[in-house]
């Protein structure tokens, strides 16, 4: 009996140290994570970037990060992680070749509002469409024809093809 309770005794303290250090990884890097997430939004809300652009840029690093500490903590009770990694790995992938359309898309939209082509209320001809400029987001840009029509052409297809700003228009 005696020598069970000193292998118990045993047991919750290996355990349990590695059961406190993982919890420790999950708070400390929780918080990291909030602050690498907070200075990204402040660095690009200070550039000319588009707000909804940082704020997917903050949301990427602060999930991003969180994963690498949840791994960590569970590396550190005990669990191997090689697997989980192949798993996200494998669903990056899957997640990048089923998505491929809207990532060149978002890709298009980020040029977009770096290069800065064309601006809000321009009259442009882009992508098969030809209006005023009312709204350049991160998947697309929405156009006014003369006719009150809405278009809305995927950045990709502005970005691939030829540009014409009509200036004073």
């Amino acid at each position: 009996m005696e020598h069970s309770l000193d292998r118990l005794y045993g047991y919750l303290i290996q355990y349990g140290m590695n059961l406190v250090a993982a919890v420790l990884i999950v708070l400390v890097g929780r918080w990291a994570a909030q602050l690498a997430a907070s200075l990204t939004e402040k660095a690009l809300a200070t550039s000319s970037l588009d707000k909804t652009l940082a704020r997917f840029a903050k949301n990427i690093v602060y999930f991003a990060i969180l994963t690498f500490v949840c791994i960590a903590a569970l590396n550190r009770v005990g669990v191997e992680t090689s697997s989980f990694l192949a798993v996200i790995g494998a669903a990056g992938l899957a997640v990048g070749l089923a998505l491929q359309g809207a990532l060149s898309n978002f890709a298009a939209g980020v040029m977009l509002i770096i290069f800065r082509p064309f601006h809000l209320d321009d009259y442009v001809e882009a992508g098969g469409a030809e209006g005023k400029i009312t709204e350049i987001q991160i998947f697309s840009t929405v156009f006014l024809t003369k006719d009150n029509k809405k278009v809305i052409v995927p950045n990709s297809k502005i970005t691939g093809d030829k540009i014409v700003v009509h200036p004073g228009a």
